[in-house]
């Protein structure tokens, strides 16, 4: 697997990282601690370095998964979590004040089992807590030797030039993908360039929809966080499969995938761009890495753009409660 610098921070990782929280939380499954610990080694054996998680994530067994399975590699591998959400608080509920931050980060070392977290990411902005206060918090976590690299997940961009002025970011967690493509316009994709800053697409294959797997009758499980997304209501379903017909016609023109198209796509977008996507089965994962060998050549890249930008993508990516803390 070739090897990706998150921008200027020195932070080098696989070309395609691993997203652990579909493992056991968000889509109404969960595979066993054992079996995901043989998945996540398996990743590292097909030479990912990059696995992320968060304390949310269960909460907190997710952590503690991604720590046991990386064990006995820990020094050739880099770990993302975050912190931020107030966890028994409610749905959406946040705290990201400094007190909390250094709580988090103290608790995710234990469960993670490591002496350090590679990157630490808040994952939604706090209103509540001005950024500088945010950034200046992980800077004293960085400088005690708790933290190595901070990142944020779903700022603004005017919030990320903020918190890079106190603490440089190393890579920002938003949302990216060919039917997400959101950091393109609102001035993410901009800003990483001008500051040096990484980006690592979460969801690259639009939760699963992406890879031509869910159609407009498909059942989710029930607790399957995908049922509450206007975007995977049937009827947006329907028209969004428009998308994944144009990502199956050029997979079959190359003998791959619509999954290895869509993360191909967005590794030709910027050499700094780090995808994660998740999967629970290790053909997936086999499949998904083999998309860092897709090459598509500027032509490819033409075509589908312009494809994708005269496709209407029907349905908003979050429900309102949750689409109101993104972005700020």
């Amino acid at each position: 697997m070739e090897k990706r610098l998150l921008g200027k921070s020195g932070l080098e990782v696989s070309a395609i990282g691993l997203g652990c929280m579909g493992l056991n939380f968000g889509y109404g499954t969960a595979v066993s601690q054992d079996e995901g610990i043989r998945l996540i080694r398996a990743a590292v054996d097909f030479g990912v370095t990059f696995f992320d998680t968060a304390e949310v994530y269960g909460p907190y067994t997710n952590e503690e998964m991604v720590g046991a399975a990386l064990a006995p590699v820990r020094d050739q591998v880099v770990i993302a979590t975050k912190f931020g959400f107030d966890i028994g608080a409610g749905l959406g509920a946040l705290n990201s004040r400094p007190d909390n931050i250094r709580a988090v980060a103290d608790a995710s070392l234990k469960r993670l089992g490591v002496e350090v977290i590679d990157l630490f990411y808040q994952h939604r902005v706090d209103p509540a807590v001005p950024i500088e206060d945010v950034a200046g918090a992980v800077k004293d976590l960085i400088a005690e030797g708790k933290v190595r690299h901070f990142g944020l997940s779903e700022p603004s961009a005017a919030t990320v030039r903020r918190a890079h002025a106190v603490q440089p970011v190393a890579a920002l967690q938003n949302e990216y993908s060919l039917w997400t493509r959101g950091p393109e316009t609102n001035g993410i994709l901009e800003t990483c360039e001008e500051l040096g800053i990484g980006f690592v697409p979460y969801s690259p294959l639009g939760k699963g929809f992406l890879t031509g797997a869910i159609g407009k009758d498909t059942a989710l499980a029930e607790g399957d966080f995908r049922n509450s997304l206007p975007r995977f209501a049937a009827e947006a379903r329907e028209k969004n499969l428009a998308l994944v017909d144009l990502l199956k016609g050029i997979a079959a023109e190359k003998g791959v995938t619509p999954a290895q198209i869509a993360i191909a796509w967005l590794l030709a977008q910027k050499p700094w761009i780090v995808p994660i996507p998740g999967t629970t089965k290790l053909h997936r994962l086999e499949e998904n890495l083999g998309a860092a060998k897709v090459e598509l050549s500027d032509a490819d890249l033409t075509r589908i753009r312009e494809a994708a930008d005269a496709i209407p993508v029907e349905g908003e990516r979050y429900p309102p409660h949750l689409l109101e803390i993104v972005g700020r």
